[in-house]
């Protein structure tokens, strides 16, 4: 047995140490000599401007007035473009779209504003489905531009009554986030040019938006009562047609904390981790081809080798596991103990079953079926009717131990989902689960994509790491078979995962998941027919 690990040893040694931190390092060094290529939305004249900088703006008795303000280097702190091109690129779009993006780069660094924009424009949307660009809006976007909210001039936007903003970024990139997030009562912003149910990749007749033309076709003679703008002459000149009027100056605002977020951001879908700024997404596409074997060896560890060995192979390879076993008690009965646990990504119970040293079966609903065949632990589909789960989980039970999500879906955020009672009512002994998964540069998790790649793309991240704190035993007094109801219970359970984790319960369920970021209830449903629009 010696014997046979050494060359796994030693394989697993050479591949951490000389292939994945040499690359790593490699891509990380490039990022810092400054492959960044300057703005890639270019940089505007400057002058000293003549209007005062926006945090000397008084926001008290502003509610009955209407705001003209800029979006793109004003609400913003990121102040390219390239960002949201590419997000819309890789996200909307395919890697092949996003690498033609990453590849435009030392040309866009010499174009002017208008052709940076336009070319950016064509790569990004150039048939692009517009489906696929409504569920990257709804759902990718939003978490990017509240992380690069400029807090204070959020707070002049916050104060005013009615909002009208204007940029020369395409509309459909920016109208769902400002209509949802800011309440905005109109969005003017450049038109894109469609040809059935796909972008060409064109602007409209209209062409780019000039924001201090489009301001008097919108407002006409009546002034808008507040302006705000950037330090550029072209922002000087848009905000000088409002009665009063501030600009941002400095180069990087105030982050927005999260407590300050306009709407609390719960649910979010898309791959990218990370804000792919130029640099970024250089770093990503310089690891993407060792981050995919690292991907296909980890899983192997997980699929074809003895639990005792994963572990240490596992950490050898980059994974980083933190484990806190508090639950002392032993069970007292000849059933199984059910786990009742947060739910981060699909292998949350592999995850636990490694670190406790035990076999157990996880009930799921929507796994693939790729997934299903190369778990290494028992699964089990539910079918959504209470009473069939409700006597397939007890029959589970008499078998050995159990694992459950009672919220019922993965949610990314610090956040729980409401928890399904009916787990309360199959067992007394109650063991809860607080599961956390942190990410560097891919989500493991997806609403709207293909659930059979979540897997690799976990582990693909250079260190992914999880954190497992196994809680205390659940007292007989708080369980249904102290005379607790099943909801008394599921919400205590979701109280104690919340407070080990430092997160927020919410009431928010597997069908708003999903109804917000693709569109359906999360039903898995045939297909009937191949539809392209």
């Amino acid at each position: 047995m010696v014997s046979y690990l050494v060359p796994l040893r030693l394989a697993n040694w050479v591949m951490n140490q000389v292939l994945v931190k040499s690359c790593y390092g490699f891509s990380r060094k490039l990022k810092s000599l400054g492959f960044r290529w300057g703005d890639l939305s270019s940089k505007p004249l400057h002058q000293p401007s003549p209007f005062p900088n926006i945090t000397k703006c008084d926001l008290e008795g502003r509610g009955s007035q209407t705001l003209a303000c800029d979006f793109h280097k004003v609400l913003l702190r990121t102040h390219s473009f390239f960002p949201y091109f590419m997000l819309v690129a890789f996200e909307g779009g395919s890697i092949f779209r996003a690498f033609l993006l990453l590849c435009s780069c030392p040309i866009l660094w010499i174009l002017n504003y208008e052709m940076k924009l336009r070319v950016m424009i064509f790569i990004s949307f150039c048939g692009l489905r517009m489906k696929d660009m409504d569920n990257t809006s709804r759902a990718v976007l939003p978490k990017f531009y509240l992380e690069n909210l400029n807090l204070e001039a959020y707070e002049v936007v916050a104060s005013v009554g009615s909002r009208v903003f204007f940029t020369t970024m395409p509309r459909v990139m920016v109208e769902g986030f400002l209509k949802e997030y800011l309440n905005a009562d109109a969005v003017i912003a450049t038109e894109l040019h469609t040809a059935g149910c796909y972008f060409t990749g064109f602007l409209s007749k209209s062409g780019l938006l000039v924001k201090h033309s489009a301001l008097m076709d919108y407002f006409g003679d009546t002034k808008p009562d507040l302006g705000i703008g950037n330090a550029s002459l072209h922002d000087q000149l848009f905000v000088s047609l409002c009665k009063e009027a501030y600009v941002v100056i400095t180069e990087e605002g105030k982050v927005m904390p999260r407590n300050k977020y306009p709407k609390p951001l719960i649910f979010h879908d898309g791959r990218l981790a990370f804000l792919p700024t130029p640099s970024a997404t250089l770093f990503m596409f310089t690891w993407l081809p060792l981050g995919f074997l690292m991907a296909i060896y980890r899983i192997f560890l997980g699929v074809f080798l003895c639990c005792k060995f994963t572990l240490a192979l596992g950490i050898w390879s980059g994974l980083i596991l933190n484990f806190n076993d508090k639950n002392q008690q032993r069970s007292e009965s000849n059933k199984g103990v059910l786990y009742v646990c947060s739910h981060r990504t699909l292998m949350d119970p592999i995850f636990l079953s490694i670190m406790l040293g035990r076999r157990l079966t996880a009930v799921t609903y929507s796994l693939s079926k790729v997934s299903e065949l190369i778990a290494p632990i028992r699964t089990m589909r539910l079918t959504r009717d209470r009473k069939q789960d409700g006597e397939t989980m007890k029959r589970l039970l008499c078998e050995g131990d159990l694992v459950v999500f009672p919220e019922g879906t993965t949610c990314r955020e610090p956040y729980l989902l409401r928890f399904s009672s009916l787990f309360a009512e199959l067992a007394d002994e109650i063991v809860p689960v607080a599961m956390n998964a942190h990410v560097t540069m891919f989500y493991g998790t997806t609403a709207s994509g293909l659930k059979v790649l979540d897997p690799i793309f976990f582990f693909m991240n250079p260190w992914p790491r999880y954190d497992i704190q196994v809680l205390e035993k659940v007292p007989r007094e708080l369980t249904c078979a102290g005379g607790r109801s099943s909801h008394e219970v599921a919400n205590y359970i979701q109280r104690e995962l919340a407070d080990a984790l430092g997160f927020e319960c919410t009431n928010l369920k597997r069908r708003d998941k999903y109804m917000m970021l693709a569109g359906n209830e999360g039903v898995v449903q045939e297909k009937k027919g191949r539809r392209f629009c």
